[in-house]
């Protein structure tokens, strides 16, 4: 598991070991490559081999494109795109050895991307064009390595209860307000955590590709 901040880490780490699991918590920025490269070589060291990679950091700072502040496009595509394709890099020598010669004969790459790269909206348009970034990075490396047994899978969730929202200027979040506050009882963390519990758990012969998840009551 990784994330920036350990405290965070260190309590899902606890929680995972009452519950009889085992995990490893790197607190790292994988912006930077040589982060990255860090938890790729501890989980090497920990476990082995790589058999799954969840690409699931981001960042969502929307608002208009005319004077927006440049630094928050910088850290969308530093953290949303980038940062995913050099994970992706570093890992997939150990994930397509892990399809070769690992017990399953499958490994899996799972990118998460949103709603928003599917459709542009008003608003939105640099976070949009990091997450379609995503889509067509995703497909075209699925088509690369398909035959190899390397399944890579889009998941992109509507609305998530999480705090991705609050980090925007609070003008922005009042025009979030407006534009999500109907859409009645949003996703959980969970419910995104079971798609991609469901896409890496299927058998051999089969690849979950893309799987899009709205709340119910969403509609774009």
């Amino acid at each position: 598991m990784v994330a920036r901040r350990s405290d965070r880490l260190d309590a899902l780490s606890q929680e995972i070991a009452h519950q009889g699991g085992s995990s490893i918590a790197v607190p790292a920025d994988i912006i930077k490559p040589a982060d990255a490269q860090r938890t790729i070589d501890v989980t090497l060291e920990s476990f082995g081999r790589l058999d799954i990679l969840i690409n699931n950091a981001g960042v969502m700072l929307l608002g208009p494109i005319v004077d927006a502040p440049r630094e928050e496009w910088e850290r969308m595509i530093s953290l949303n795109l980038s940062a995913l394709l050099t994970m992706t890099h570093m890992a997939l020598p150990h994930v397509l050895k892990a399809a070769a010669d690992g017990p399953r004969g499958v490994a899996d790459i799972v990118n998460i991307s949103s709603v928003a790269g599917r459709t542009a909206r008003l608003g939105s348009g640099v976070y949009n064009a990091t997450k379609w970034g995503v889509n067509a990075f995703s497909e075209s490396l699925r088509q690369e390595v398909t035959k190899r047994h390397v399944r890579v899978s889009l998941v992109e969730p509507g609305a998530v209860e999480t705090e991705l929202a609050s980090h925007n200027r609070p003008e922005v979040q009042a025009t979030l307000q407006k534009r999500f506050g109907d859409i009645g009882e949003r996703l959980q963390s969970q419910d995104i955590a079971d798609a991609v519990e469901y896409v890496v758990t299927r058998p051999r012969h089969v690849a979950i590709n893309e799987m899009l998840i709205r709340p119910t009551q969403q509609e774009m």
